[in-house]
């Protein structure tokens, strides 16, 4: 599990337009990844859309967000599509991302049990290091609150 104050591990990934993303290339701006459960589904999509609608703010505070699921490419790339998301979504089938950041837990759905990605966003500084986490997010005002946390210049 990442440490406040501590580099992350050298992560990379498949988004959801088939290129590879590493991790370590955004180094020198802020980063924000955010785990979600599922494309396509109520919140999720709330939450990709509030973050679609700051991402000009966020880049203007040199920041770039990426968003992290076990979904396929053919679906990211719908999802991208269909929401018009200005910023990558990592395909996470191996769950590499999802066991560094440590988002998988049970997770009760209509009394039933199983394992799944619990909605978690993570803030990297500039030089690679965990400034700041937020676990078990509530969606309403969340892509705020992280916008907040990212100094103005």
């Amino acid at each position: 599990m990442p440490e406040l104050g501590k580099k992350l591990p050298p992560l990379k990934g498949q988004i959801s337009d088939g290129s590879e993303l590493k991790l370590a290339s955004l180094k020198g701006q802020w980063v924000v990844v955010y785990f979600y459960p599922k494309d396509s589904t109520p919140g999720c999509t709330t939450e990709a859309k509030d973050f679609r609608e700051l991402y000009a703010k966020f880049r203007k505070r040199n920041a770039e967000i990426i968003g992290v699921s076990r979904d396929s490419l053919k679906s990211h790339a719908n999802f991208v599509a269909k929401q018009e998301l200005p910023f990558p979504l990592v395909s996470d089938g191996d769950e590499a991302w999802c066991r560094a950041f440590d988002v998988i837990h049970e997770k009760v759905l209509y009394g039933k049990r199983h394992m799944g990605i619990v909605r978690s966003t993570f803030l990297i500084d500039p030089d690679g290091r965990l400034h700041q986490e937020w676990r078990g997010v509530k969606v309403p005002g969340h892509a705020q609150a992280v916008f907040d946390a990212i100094p103005a210049k």
